[in-house]
C-alpha cells in the first residue's frame, strides 16, 4: 500500500516516511524540485521505505496519471500551502480521505478569511482589497488608520507583506507591489501591537487540541522576513486554556475541522489576533521541534489522518519532557551566487546540541533577501525552556556567515 505526497516542507520528509513505513505503507513523494528535498533525501537512511517521482506536479493532468500509476493508492498528504488546493481536489477524484476543497480553497485565500472572521467577530480588522497602484493609497486610507499591513492573499513564506506607517510608505509598498508577480490579489489590513506566536495545532472532527505555542522574531523592515523562532513557549497559568479556545473557534469557523494547522497570531493587550491561518504542520524546523519537545513522531499523526483515522496524538497525554528548541534563519546580506558558509566548524563548541540544517548549497543563486528565499540554512539548539534555546541558537547562528562568490568563494 502507498501514501503519496504532493510536495512537501522542505524539511520533515524522513520522519513522514518513518511513519508511513509504521502504518505499513511506503511513502511515495510526487516533486518538480528534487534540491528543495536535498537534506531529507540525504539523511535518509537506506533502508527508508520513500520512493520519489519527478514530476511537473503543476500539470494537474500529469500529476493525476502519475497517482493512478501507484500501487494500492491508500492516502495523500500534502504541507505546503502552494499545493493545498490541487492536492484536496485529488484526493475527493481518487475516493481518498481528506478535506473539502471549497474549505482548503476558502483557506488559501487570506483576504476571504480575515473578511469572515471579521463578520463572525473573531477579527478587529476588515480585508479591504486594493489595486497594486500607489494611486490607491487614498481609498486604503478611507478605510483603514495607519498603520497597517499590505500582503498577497495566496503569499507563502513572508512573501509580499509589507507593513506602513504613513502614506508616505504606503504608497512606496503599493508600488513595489506593483512590480511583483502576486499569487493573489493585494489586500490591506489593520496592524496588530504585540509579540507574533503561531498555535501549532491538530483537528479531528471539528476538536482542536493545541500541541504548544511558537513564538516567532521577523526582520524590523518594511518588508517582513521571519529571523527565528522557539518552541514551547511557557504560558502563565490559564492563557494555553484561553488560546486554545480562540484557536479552536477560529479554526471552526475558517472551515477546518482535520489535520494540523499553523495559526499565527499576535497577542495584542486584548487578547489573541489572527495573523492568518495555514492548513498543515509549521514550517522551516517546526515539525522537527515538536517532535523533540513532545518527544513522539508527530507525523504518525499526519499519516492516521490521511488514512481517515483519528489520530492517536488527539487524546494520548503530551510528553512535556522533550528539550525545548529554538531555531535562527541565516540569510546573506545581499543576493548573489552561494559559495558556502564560514563558521559552521565552530557550531560544536556551543551548548545545546546546536544542529545546521542547509536550505541551500554552494552553487545555488540567491536572489532576494527580503523574504525566506533568501535564507541560506537554519542553526537549531536545544534547552530546558524555550528562551535559553533561542539564546543558544542566537549565539551559535552569529558564528555563521553565508559567503557568495563576490567575497572571495571558488
Amino acid at each position: 500500500m502507498t501514501i503519496a505526497a504532493l510536495e512537501s516542507l522542505s524539511f520533515g520528509l524522513a520522519r513522514m516516511a518513518t511513519a508511513a513505513a509504521g502504518a505499513g505503507h511506503g511513502l511515495t513523494l510526487l516533486t518538480r524540485d528534487l534540491s528543495v528535498y536535498r537534506h531529507e533525501l540525504e539523511a535518509l537512511p537506506d533502508h527508508a521505505p520513500l520512493s520519489v517521482v519527478q514530476v511537473d506536479t503543476f500539470d494537474l493532468a500529469e500529476t493525476r496519471r502519475v497517482l493512478a500509476t501507484l500501487p494500492g493508492l491508500a492516502g495523500l498528504i500534502n504541507t505546503t500551502d502552494t499545493w493545498s488546493v490541487p492536492a484536496a481536489g485529488l484526493a475527493a477524484e481518487f475516493g481518498l480521505p481528506g478535506p473539502d476543497p471549497e474549505a482548503v480553497r476558502l483557506l488559501r485565500d487570506k483576504s476571504r478569511v480575515r473578511e469572515l472572521l471579521h463578520r463572525q467577530g473573531l477579527s478587529k480588522s476588515p480585508a479591504v482589497p486594493v489595486a497594486p497602484d500607489p494611486d490607491s493609497a487614498g481609498e486604503v486610507l478611507r478605510a483603514l488608520t495607519p498603520p497597517l499591513v499590505l500582503k498577497d492573499s495566496a503569499g507563502t513564506s513572508s512573501r509580499n507583506v509589507w507593513v506602513v506607517r504613513d502614506e508616505e510608505e504606503l504608497r512606496a509598498a503599493l508600488g513595489e507591489a506593483a512590480q511583483q508577480s502576486l499569487a493573489g490579489g493585494l489586500f490591506a489590513e489593520s496592524f496588530l501591537a504585540g509579540p507574533l506566536y503561531s498555535a501549532e495545532t491538530l483537528s479531528w472532527a471539528g476538536e482542536t487540541r493545541l500541541l504548544g505555542v511558537l513564538s516567532r522574531q521577523t526582520s524590523r523592515d518594511i518588508a517582513v522576513r521571519e529571523e527565528a523562532a522557539a518552541f514551547p513557549v511557557a504560558l502563565p497559568p490559564g492563557e494555553r486554556g484561553e488560546i486554545e479556545a480562540w484557536v479552536g473557534r477560529v479554526l471552526r469557523t475558517a472551515g477546518h475541522d482535520s489535520g494540523f494547522a499553523h495559526v499565527e497570531f499576535i497577542l495584542t493587550g486584548q487578547g489573541p489576533e489572527l495573523v492568518e491561518i495555514n492548513r498543515r504542520i509549521g514550517g522551516a524546523l517546526v515539525g522537527e521541534a515538536l517532535c523533540r519537545s513532545l518527544r513522539t513522531n508527530v507525523y504518525e499523526a499526519m499519516i492516521e489522518g490521511a488514512l481517515g483515522r483519528r489520530p492517536r496524538l488527539m487524546d494520548q497525554p503530551l510528553d512535556h519532557s522533550g528539550a525545548a528548541c529554538g531555531f535562527v534563519l541565516v540569510y546573506p546580506d545581499r543576493p548573489g551566487t552561494l559559495a558556502g558558509w564560514r563558521g559552521l566548524d565552530e557550531l560544536d563548541a556551543y551548548p545545546g546540541a546546536v544542529r545546521w540544517y542547509p536550505v541551500r548549497a554552494p552553487g545555488d543563486e540567491i536572489h532576494t533577501v527580503a523574504d525566506q528565499r533568501g535564507c541560506t540554512g537554519m542553526v537549531l539548539a536545544e534547552a530546558a525552556t524555550a528562551e535559553l534555546a533561542l539564546h543558544r541558537a542566537a549565539s551559535a547562528a552569529a558564528r555563521v556567515r553565508p559567503v557568495l562568490v563576490a567575497d572571495g568563494g571558488q
